[in-house]
């Protein structure tokens, strides 16, 4: 049987981030042998991860990137079970690491194949099950373009927000902060009234029109008061309408204009963990 060094032990611990006894365990199996011996820890992830796969893995680190052009912009969340993995420096530095890979790629498919210091992502994240010894996941992949694209991380990793400006301007970083901080905050459900889909707003004017009955209101003046009430619900939930949370005398679409009398905002992407 070979014997292992602590040095050696020590190595195994750096490139995979396991416990001391869990490597020196490894090295013993594969009988001194680097490589088998990741094989072995990884191999024990895939146990974990089988174990743990109908966990709930709502905790994590939301995270944005934008290349250095600002003209893409990426979400991915890297999921686990609890939030003291969550916050752990490790865990948000490799969730940092896949993001800026994702900034690489088009979809959360290639994310999971592409190439994490010689391996895969995907055995990446089943080989720190092994070390974590929690379901660990990469939950949201969201990507978004844009002539100006700036981005937002609520403290705690918890929410995350890319928005897409019409034209890259003096003031575009700042205005693209301020605008991915509103949506982390307000949580719009669409960009404008174009973005909400008829069952929604059909659900929204049979809840008014119910309400305004019991009110007591005609039935023949329903249809107009409804409209108007449709005309409030799109201010309140669709972000470029929305009362801007650091002037609420003007609106998203008016704050950026104020930017740049031409500025517009043509998207935006949102992660929040546990919603």
């Amino acid at each position: 049987m070979a014997k292992i060094t602590a040095a050696e032990v020590n190595k195994l611990r750096k490139a995979t981030g396991a416990g001391m006894m869990d490597c020196k365990k490894a090295l013993v199996e594969a009988d001194g042998d680097f490589d088998k011996a990741i094989e072995v820890l990884r191999k024990k992830g895939q146990k974990v991860a089988a174990k743990r796969a109908d966990r709930d893995s709502a905790e994590g680190a939301a995270i944005a990137k934008v290349n250095d052009d600002n003209t893409k912009g990426i979400i991915i969340s890297l999921n686990c079970e609890t939030d003291f993995v969550a916050k752990n420096d490790d865990f948000v530095k490799m969730a940092n690491n896949f993001a800026d890979i994702a900034l690489t790629v088009s979809s959360k498919e290639e994310l999971l194949k592409a190439d994490y210091n010689g391996i895969s992502v995907e055995d990446k994240l089943t080989e720190q099950t092994g070390v974590i010894g929690e379901k660990i996941e990469i939950g949201a992949f969201k990507t978004l373009e844009a002539p100006f694209v700036g981005s937002y991380i609520h403290a705690g990793n918890k929410i995350a927000v890319i928005t897409g400006l019409s034209k890259n301007v003096e003031g575009a970083d700042e205005a693209a902060k301020n605008v991915s901080m509103q949506a982390a905050a307000m949580n719009p459900i669409a960009l404008n009234e174009e973005g909400v889909d008829q069952e929604t707003i059909d659900k929204e004017v049979e809840i008014a029109k119910d309400t305004l009955r019991q009110e007591g209101k005609p039935e023949e003046m329903l249809d107009k008061i409804a409209k108007g009430k449709i005309q409030r619900y799109f201010k309140d939930n669709t972000l470029v309408n929305q009362a801007f949370i650091k002037d609420g005398k003007q609106s998203v679409a008016d704050y950026v204009k104020s930017v740049d009398s031409d500025l517009t905002v043509v998207g935006f992407k949102r992660v929040a963990l546990g919603e």
